[in-house]
């Protein structure tokens, strides 16, 4: 343990630039930890907002990606032989169909612009959950989405101007987030039968089939495909699982990116450490030659550098790893609007104990050619270096 002590001691005469090097070691393990916190939270918080989608088909008239507005649509629809089409494909799966607009809505002398979902009555409490009233049944009543009620005030039993019509809300739904069928937060959902009427259109802009068996979803699209698509492409349809992954993969590379962003400042901090080293071999010359003289080997000798190598490397990455969780709450403070709760989630821990392993080992590499000079050193050269 001699050695160990001889690297204590070393560091303790050269306590400023010691702590330098172990202070680049805190900044790099802080920005690699945060930043994979903050990337696997990311990638946790998406998963979350769009995990109640996955078991979803989405089909869209060809070219027309469910452009009809209500007010001035263009003619690319989905017509109800094709809805009857699809329901044949799908079989015992539930198939929703969907007309989708946009209308200026006025509220107690409040105006505003609000997306409008036609569907039948049946198919709404298979898409949507609601925390108020009842589920829309007739013509006259709508059910109203989170950010709608929150912007308005809504209640069950509020009147709301829809152009010329006026509906009452019967239903308040619940918070659904952001979704690749539909996003009903902003919205309002009334009867195929009233949305027909008020517009004049009779076509679907958008269907969505709730797959029972997620396995079944390819099978399912395929039928799709062959019964619709069998000369011309007549329909476009989307996996929602599928773009689900495609997401999360995108925000894991992002995560990888920053991640490895963060490691740079490392790289400069390992840097530091070389230096260091470089400068203590170079300073203790004549040390290492007696101590060469009087029988310690070479593997020791590099020991010892390497065990100071060691030291500032654990000891930048122990106070970072604390830091780093400081660090990963800051962040997610900031970019999830202060929700921390995936912060405490393993995935996204572990990146601590990651950061502070890189340290270590980026301080060891560091310290490899130091350790090497030094070993190397011829005893009588060392003797009388002056």
């Amino acid at each position: 343990m001699i050695f160990f002590q001889f690297a204590q001691r070393s560091i303790r005469l050269h306590f400023l630039r010691s702590l330098l090097a172990v202070l680049g070691i805190v900044i790099g393990v802080v920005a690699i930890s945060s930043m994979g916190i903050l990337g696997n939270s990311l990638v946790l918080s998406v998963s979350e907002s769009l995990s109640d989608v996955g078991d979803t088909i989405v089909v869209f008239p060809h070219a027309g990606m469910g452009s009809g507005m209500g007010t001035g649509r263009v003619n690319d629809v989905i017509t109800e032989r094709q809805i009857q089409q699809i329901s044949r494909a799908v079989g015992a799966n539930d198939i929703i169909p969907l007309h989708i607009g946009a209308d200026r809505i006025e509220v107690g002398g409040e105006t505003g612009v609000a997306t409008i979902y036609g569907m039948y009555t049946d198919d709404i409490p298979l898409l949507l959950d609601k925390t108020d009233g009842i589920y829309l049944r007739g013509t006259g009543g709508a059910m109203a989405g989170k950010r709608l009620v929150s912007d308005f005030d809504l209640k069950v039993g509020s009147r709301v101007s829809v152009g010329d019509a006026t509906l009452r809300v019967v239903g308040l739904l619940d918070e659904r987030g952001v979704g690749f069928d539909i996003n009903p937060d902003g919205a309002l959902i009334v009867s195929e039968r009233w949305y027909s009427a008020v517009y004049d259109e009779d076509d679907f802009d958008q269907v969505i089939i709730k797959v029972r068996d997620i396995n079944d979803i390819d099978a399912v699209k395929n039928a799709i495909e062959m019964q619709l698509n069998k000369r011309d492409t007549v329909v476009d349809v989307f996996d929602t699982r599928m773009i689900l992954e495609m997401i999360i993969t995108t925000f894991n590379s992002i995560s990888t990116f920053t991640t490895a962003i963060g490691g740079i400042s490392l790289l400069v901090a390992g840097v530091s450490i070389f230096n260091v080293q470089m400068m203590s071999v170079t300073e203790r010359i004549k040390e290492i030659g007696i101590i060469r003289s009087i029988g310690t080997r070479r593997y020791e000798v590099m020991r010892m550098f390497l065990y100071e190598a060691f030291l500032l490397g654990f000891a930048g990455s122990a106070i970072g790893g604390v830091l780093s969780f400081a660090g990963g709450y800051l962040a997610l403070i900031v970019m999830l609007e202060g929700n921390t709760s995936f912060l405490f989630e393993p995935s996204s821990l572990i990146y601590i104990p990651y950061g502070m392993l890189f340290g270590i080992g980026t301080s060891l590499m560091s310290g490899v050619y130091p350790a090497w000079k030094a070993a190397n050193l011829n005893p009588i050269e060392a003797l009388r270096y002056e």
